[in-house]
């Protein structure tokens, strides 16, 4: 893992990127920006009351130099802002309730990226999933084709790296919704120098079974080959098919995916939650994410037990996506 973040740590003064921190009082949002500004990998911009944010870095011995701060309540270009939020909400919002709506800090945030004043936002360690994707949905949106947002987690150990989708934001995809999850999941991917090979999982291999979710997890497969025919993908897979050669020598002898998938798409927000938590937890693998797939600028959400590093980390992958690479 250390690699891949020194390599990003030689990358990112490259990129030139700013960031968006909304919980900028929060000890490990300031300790990872103080980091970030002080190795000169990106701007850290922070959102809230100038002096509290002073105070609270002055009692972690946080240097601010290097930093953006945005006071929502007192901003030079909050008129822009509101008439920018009214127009993209087109009508669901007067301009009093845009002025109150912006005064939130992850709508201010996710503002500030919508109209170009910085490059991506990362929040979620005082707030809920909900509260930082529900303005990125509502301002910065999907990319053209993509119905969902999905979260995949890149799951690393010493050299090996997989990704694992939707582990964070759809509850019960469609066969097309998986078949876009497959997508964007091999898009993550190779940004981390991941040759994307991709099994969707089930609990049936190749027609083992049948029942409503084996057949959601074949179409998915047909329908994601006919969106990128360059795609290499296959399923359903029991796990073992997926990731075992021997068993898959067994299992599914004529497929392109032989044991050595590296991209793995969940049929469930249930199966990839617990997915992902036991290969961190039995398997001893980190697990870094969520990593939001399919908006038209990175948004990411931290887990509110998140530390330091973790912020650290996806404020590097942020500016990564950002900058379409490592």
């Amino acid at each position: 893992m250390e690699s891949l973040f020194n390599e990003l740590r030689l990358k990112a003064p490259g990129w030139d990127k700013k960031i968006v921190f909304p919980e900028s009082t929060d000890p490990r949002i300031l300790a990872a920006a103080g980091r970030l500004a002080r190795g000169k990998l990106l701007t850290p911009v922070l959102i809230g009351d100038r002096e509290e944010i002073a105070r609270c870095a002055q009692k972690l011995d946080v240097s601010l130099r290097g930093m953006e701060i945005y006071e929502p309540q007192n901003d030079a270009d909050m008129g822009e802002m509101i008439g920018a939020l009214v127009e993209r909400r087109k009508g669901k919002l007067t301009e009093s309730e845009a002025a109150d709506v912006l005064l939130n800090v992850n709508y201010f945030g996710t503002m500030l990226v919508y109209l170009n004043k910085a490059h991506g936002l990362v929040s979620g360690a005082t707030h809920s999933t909900a509260d930082t994707v529900r303005p990125a949905l509502q301002i910065i949106k999907t990319r053209e084709g993509v119905g969902k947002v999905s979260g995949a987690f890149l799951m690393m150990r010493d050299e090996e790296k997989y990704i694992f989708a939707d582990c964070a934001i759809n509850i019960d995809p469609t066969s097309r919704e998986l078949a876009e999850i497959a997508i964007e999941s091999a898009k993550t991917a190779q940004m981390f120098d991941v040759n994307p090979r991709v099994a969707v999982l089930s609990f049936s291999t190749k027609g083992s079974a049948h029942s409503e979710e084996t057949e959601k997890a074949a179409e998915a497969v047909r329908l994601a080959k006919s969106m990128d025919p360059d795609l290499v993908i296959d399923g359903e897979f029991q796990f073992d098919a997926a990731f075992v050669p021997a068993v898959a020598a067994k299992k599914a002898p004529d497929s392109v995916i032989q044991g050595d998938a590296n991209v793995f798409i969940f049929p469930s927000l249930e199966a990839g939650n617990i997915g992902y938590k036991m290969a961190e937890r039995l398997g001893g693998f980190a697990a870094v994410g969520p990593i939001l797939q399919g908006l038209n600028a990175p948004v990411n959400d931290l887990s509110r037990g998140c530390s330091e590093e973790d912020v650290f980390r996806l404020a590097l992958i942020t500016a990564a996506q950002s900058a379409g690479q490592p």
